[in-house]
């Protein structure tokens, strides 16, 4: 609409200068011409009176030259001043200048006078500003436009410049109003394209803003919105298209939803249902493996197999009915202030068994001063230990570091390696449910695949974030951000995410 508006009034100005500059020369070309005519008539009038005339001194030729210079200026188009000028030099005989008006005498400029003297059968014209009251004609200010036209006449062997000034008043009058006119018609043009202007773009925006408005409900899950259709015009067909695209969608989200509650509740149910057969089987295999003593070695060896699947087995079901309580929307927080140096501090030392058998250090970076925040100490304390276990296990030998921070807003724990480390794909990738980077490894260590899916779930339950950053054939490092309190804005973390370059100074 701006740019219509902005379109509109430059060509309306544009078309407005041109038909005024037009009008204006034509006016004014029409006028020139019947000042042009009449002061010629004028000349010639005035030369034959002056030929016809049987003068014979500079007193009776004066006397004439008054009479004809006060009939020019009370006939025909009846200019406002006419003078009779004497030749620019000085010659014996001529008469002095003589003028109906001395206010005009400033008019006929030297170069008008010299220019008609050297053209004796043609005229010369020029525009002038004519005075009027209390406007000056020094240049400093401008006056009534007039024209100001001469030509050579002789008496008594002598030649004159015969000046003759026309006031162009009424035609700057009718200029004005014209121009108003024009002025008057171009802003009714104008309010008219702009109200016009408006009422279409009201017309076709309306649809696109009703559109906008149902899209944005479907996106906060209003599927069952859809747009009004109207009429058979174009707008009509795309809004029945935008509802059948809409319908088409809410009946693939609702099978996709009725399909992950089935899901859901099958690996709920799978996971309830095994935990009594897995008890029995515990049972029987824990009986075994005390008895694995008294069996053949090949005997004691799948004991001992069935003892650590087992355990997997029990983790696994564990993990499974833990992620069906995230996606039921049932886990539920029991917080209360505790240090989360402290907690680290256990964790760490829980591991460190696994980390001496694996031959890796753990450099912890824990401050003394309490990092207070309120959280669910045992999901913050698996979330550490799936972080320090997993950088364990891929430090390929080397130390891993962990550090605690906390600020008023935030307490933050990182883990960090510069074992296998991940490169982009992975790290996208590295929350997903029951994906593993290497398999193999996953395979060899046991692991579920459900780790750090869950330790992300319990994260966002406290209202914190847990992110990753790394390079493959570098390192990683994880970081865990939970609020001081509950509900309060994270801010900017107290520990930045990006693999140490002092930590892998050290390890080279």
């Amino acid at each position: 609409m701006v740019t219509v508006i902005l379109v509109s009034a430059v060509a309306l100005a544009g078309i407005g200068w041109a038909l005024t500059a037009s009008v204006r020369v034509g006016i004014f070309n029409a006028r020139l011409a019947n000042i042009l005519a009449d002061s010629s008539k004028a000349a010639l009038e005035a030369q034959e009176a002056f030929d016809g005339s049987s003068v014979g001194s500079p007193i009776t030729a004066e006397t004439l030259a008054r009479d004809t210079v006060a009939a020019i200026a009370a006939g025909g188009a009846a200019p406002v001043a006419v003078s009779l000028l004497p030749p620019a030099e000085a010659v014996p005989g001529a008469i002095s200048a003589i003028f109906t008006d001395s206010a005009f005498w400033p008019l006929a400029s030297p170069e008008l006078r010299a220019s008609a003297a050297k053209t004796p059968d043609q005229q010369v014209w020029q525009s002038v500003a004519l005075p009027v009251a209390g406007v000056s004609t020094d240049g400093s200010d401008q006056g009534a436009p007039g024209v100001a036209v001469a030509q050579a006449v002789s008496l008594l062997s002598n030649s004159y410049v015969l000046v003759m000034i026309y006031d162009l008043t009424p035609e700057q009058a009718t200029m004005t109003l014209i121009t108003e006119v024009l002025a008057l018609s171009a802003a009714g043009v104008f309010l008219t394209v702009v109200l016009v202007t408006w009422l279409v773009t009201r017309q076709a925006v309306r649809p696109v803003r009703q559109a906008a408005r149902v899209a944005a409900k479907l996106a906060d899950g209003a599927l069952g919105e859809r747009i009004p259709v109207r009429g058979r015009d174009e707008m009509a067909t795309l809004a029945a298209s935008f509802n059948e695209m809409a319908a088409s969608m809410q009946n693939h989200i609702e099978r996709l939803e009725d399909l992950s509650n089935l899901q859901r509740r099958f690996v709920s149910d799978v996971s309830h249902e095994l935990r009594t057969p897995l008890a029995t089987i515990r049972m029987a295999g824990d009986m075994i493996h005390a008895a694995r003593g008294e069996f053949p070695p090949q005997v004691a060896r799948s004991a001992e197999l069935l003892a650590t699947q087992l355990d997997r087995f029990d983790a696994l079901l564990a993990d499974l009915l833990e992620i069906s309580r995230f996606d039921a929307g049932a886990a539920q927080l029991e917080t209360e202030r505790v240090d989360l140096c402290v907690v680290v501090g256990w964790e760490l030392e829980a591991v460190a068994p696994l980390a001496a058998d694996r031959g890796v250090t753990i450099i912890d970076d824990i401050p003394t001063s309490p990092a207070l925040a309120v959280v669910d100490t045992r999901r913050i304390s698996r979330i550490v230990r799936n972080l320090v276990v997993n950088a364990i296990e891929h430090a390929g030998g080397g130390p891993v570091w962990v550090r605690v921070a906390a600020n008023d807003r935030a307490v933050a724990v990182t883990v960090e390696d510069h074992g296998v480390g991940l490169d982009e794909s992975q790290l996208e990738r590295v929350f997903d449910r029951f994906w593993r980077a290497d398999r193999a490894r996953s395979r060899a260590t046991g692991g579920t695949g459900l780790g750090l899916a869950i330790a992300l779930e319990d994260a966002n339950l406290h209202g914190g974030r847990l992110d990753v950053a790394g390079r493959a054939g570098v390192g990683a490092v994880f970081r865990l951000v939970v609020p001081t309190e509950a509900g309060r804005e994270i801010g900017e973390p107290p520990l930045g995410l990006a693999l140490s370059s002092q930590d892998a100074e050290a390890l080279r």
